[in-house]
């Protein structure tokens, strides 16, 4: 009975003092954690990097993304809490000013002091430009984040580096802005509407309370669908995604233009989301893609594709409980994931007036039947 006492005592001990050296390392890897920026006037080395991974990713495979994607002409501010570096534009534009003594592959850029930056497509002296965070700024940001929710004495020790996401996040992030300017430059009036629709989510907020639980269904049945081992199970299912979709508006009487809502968002943000993916998962299936970044520790040459998609798959499972229009980015997403394996050629339409991404599916299914 005593050795039995023993060793119990033995492995409280031992678990105690492996918990005080994780503790230990913890305390001592978060002495490097990403600092906030300090003004420098200049991109920095790293971000630069990244930065050039992400147009040379968009250039070389963008088309074979979306059709016209990789051409486009498509200036890029990225930005941290301090400044703001315009890359893409020859000519500094009203309240720019040239970066002195660096260029950008070659080419002058500019800077300006951040206000109020934003990650989307933003205007830029008639043109518009991919606004998107540094990865520093970033990474940053979630810790302070999850540090001011903390209590002082786990504030030290937590493993803030769980939270920094791979460098891919941010460079394919680049390409979900770029592909707004891209909306932008395609269907300008399309992504307009889109913009104005933003202006009922209150209202749309509001009606969603009683419809979690029918959108649980509808999100279920759009899982496994993009998770159909055979293209007529994925065709079945995604008939199945579609009846529910219009059982749950009937059901809560949802009003003409708030259905316009889901379908606005899915089109602007949900394409956006899904180019943002698509981009990766070209990466790291395209053997003869050479990414240009290989310097970077939190680089990993695109092969945690299939982890991000399962990761991204299971965040769209959670959604239907959780008010934001994070959902739509998701849904509208996995739609385009889907026409991808049903439709091919759907991108022709998507951007015609009154398509939505819901309506190229249906009729995806109603043709391959």
């Amino acid at each position: 009975m005593k050795s039995k006492k023993r060793v119990f005592i033995f492995i409280l001990l031992g678990l105690g003092l492996l918990c005080l050296a994780a503790a230990g390392i913890s305390a001592l890897s978060n002495r490097t954690l990403p600092a906030a920026p300090q003004p420098s006037g200049r991109l920095d080395s790293l971000d630069k990097q990244r930065l050039i991974e992400a147009v040379h990713l968009r250039q070389t495979l963008g088309n074979l993304v979306w059709p016209g994607f990789g051409q486009a002409d498509i200036p890029i501010i990225l930005w941290n809490r301090i400044d703001s570096f315009l890359v893409g534009i020859l000519q500094a534009p009203n309240g720019w000013e040239v970066v002195s003594g660096d260029e950008f592959e070659g080419s002058p850029y500019f800077h300006k002091k951040s206000s109020d930056p934003q990650n989307f497509a933003v205007p830029v002296d008639g043109a518009w430009a991919a606004s998107m965070a540094t990865k520093s700024e970033t990474d940053s940001f979630l810790i302070d984040v999850i540090r001011n929710f903390l209590p002082p004495v786990i504030k030290t020790i937590f493993p803030y580096r769980l939270v920094i996401q791979p460098s891919e996040v941010q460079i394919t992030g680049v390409a979900h802005e770029s592909f707004h300017v891209f909306q932008q430059m395609s269907a300008p009036e399309r992504l307009a509407a889109s913009e104005q629709a933003h202006k009922l989510g209150d209202r749309y907020w509001q009606a969603d309370k009683t419809m979690s639980e029918d959108w649980q269904k509808e999100i279920d049945l759009l899982y496994q669908a993009d998770k159909a081992e055979t293209d007529s199970e994925a065709a079945r299912l995604a008939g199945e995604f579609l009846s529910q979709r219009q059982a749950r508006r009937e059901k809560a009487n949802l009003s003409s233009d708030l259905v316009d809502y889901e379908r606005q968002l899915e089109w602007e943000e949900g394409l956006a989301k899904y180019v943002e993916l698509a981009i990766w998962r070209m990466a790291y299936e395209h053997t003869g893609y050479i990414p240009g970044l290989m310097d970077d520790p939190d680089f990993k040459s695109y092969r945690t594709f299939p982890q991000r998609l399962k990761q991204e798959m299971n965040q769209m499972k959670r959604q239907a409980g959780q008010e934001g229009e994070t959902r739509l980015y998701y849904t509208g997403m996995a739609q385009a994931l889907l026409l991808d394996r049903l439709s091919p050629g759907w991108k022709e339409k998507a951007f015609n007036d009154g398509v939505w991404v819901e309506d190229l599916l249906r009729t995806a299914i109603t043709n391959g039947i």
